[in-house]
């Protein structure tokens, strides 16, 4: 399945939380693992481009905790901001467009810009 997190897309499945890892995050709420991702934003606000490992951890427990959602953006106003500033998003899109943003990445071509402009409308208007 592919998840779009912020201007990244990831390829996220059962295989990646499976087994011991999904048992043992099954305790997590969704709301604690959006508090997390928060914090993790709130740290470093490119996180998905400068660790992309974690970055995809994020995504496979929002993806574990809230199937069907496979979209999220963590939008934080600057580097090491108190995480309540960190503004949450989450989109159920169709396969389709996530497979379009993913042709986009590959070829260089997403940025938050096209990612916002084909999904959050932030900057619109």
């Amino acid at each position: 399945m592919l998840f779009l997190l912020n201007d990244s897309v990831f390829e996220v499945g059962p295989t990646l939380m499976s087994g011991a890892d999904a048992r043992r995050f099954d305790r997590l709420s969704f709301d604690f693992v959006v508090e997390m991702g928060c914090e993790l934003f709130a740290e470093d606000p490119l996180l998905h481009r400068n660790d992309p490992e974690r970055a995809l951890r994020l995504a496979c427990l929002i993806a574990h905790r809230e199937p069907g959602l496979n979209a999220a953006l963590f939008a934080a106003p600057a580097e090491n901001c108190a995480p309540e500033l960190v503004e949450p998003r989450f989109a159920v899109l169709p396969d389709e467009i996530l497979k379009q943003l993913q042709n986009k990445a590959r070829r260089g071509r997403l940025d938050a810009v096209t990612a916002d402009r084909a999904v959050w409308g932030r900057m619109a208007a």
